[in-house]
């Protein structure tokens, strides 16, 4: 909070924000507070902006926990993504409001916790979201652990939830990839064994 002492073109006050579709409320946040940390909090309260003399800002976007979690992150530094269950869910929202509201920091946070939220149960939805967002390194991560746990990946009803036709495509082709493997090894032992009885 450093920065928001001695620079005057701050805004002074607090705001309310609205949240999602039911307009839940976030009350009473320092606005100077929210525009040391986000680029796009800064712009928003800027001069010349609707926001900056508004005492109260709906935000549609998203749902109340995903913005509490931004704000508080914002204002105190703690990453919370609260209960275990849902968990993956919660950090790709919160990590689409990082990438929003530029808070590069927060992003490379919910990055993290997607990797180890890597489960047979959320690793096709994760593998979806990675090829949706682009993460390369997330991606290959789920792709490897649906490749090396595949029963159970099947068995927590991951193929069930596969929507996106690309990701199936990948899937399969890594699937034929290991059997060409496989076949490989097979044809390899089968020559060593020839070798041998003769």
């Amino acid at each position: 909070m450093a920065n928001t002492w001695g620079d005057a073109s701050l805004p002074q006050g607090m705001v309310t924000f609205l949240v999602g579709d039911d307009e839940e409320r976030i009350e009473h946040v320092t606005k100077a507070n929210l525009c040391a940390r986000s680029p796009v909090f800064r712009t928003m309260f800027g001069i010349g902006m609707k926001e900056r003399d508004a005492a109260e800002v709906t935000v549609s976007h998203t749902d109340l926990a995903s913005f509490t979690a931004l704000v508080r992150y914002l204002l105190t530094d703690q990453f919370d993504l609260g209960e275990e269950e849902g968990r993956a869910q919660r950090a790709l929202d919160l990590r689409e409001l990082a990438q929003m509201y530029q808070v590069p920091r927060l992003e490379l946070l919910c990055a993290q916790a997607l990797q180890e939220s890597v489960a047979p149960a959320t690793a096709v939805p994760l593998l979806e979201a990675a090829h949706t967002m682009g993460d390369g390194r997330l991606l290959a991560q789920c792709r490897r652990f649906v490749a090396d746990h595949a029963a159970e990946v099947r068995a927590s009803g991951g193929v069930e939830q596969l929507r996106d036709f690309g990701v199936a495509k990948g899937l399969l082709g890594d699937a034929l990839d290991q059997v060409a493997e496989l076949k490989g090894t097979v044809a390899a032992r089968d020559v060593e064994l020839k070798k041998v009885r003769a």
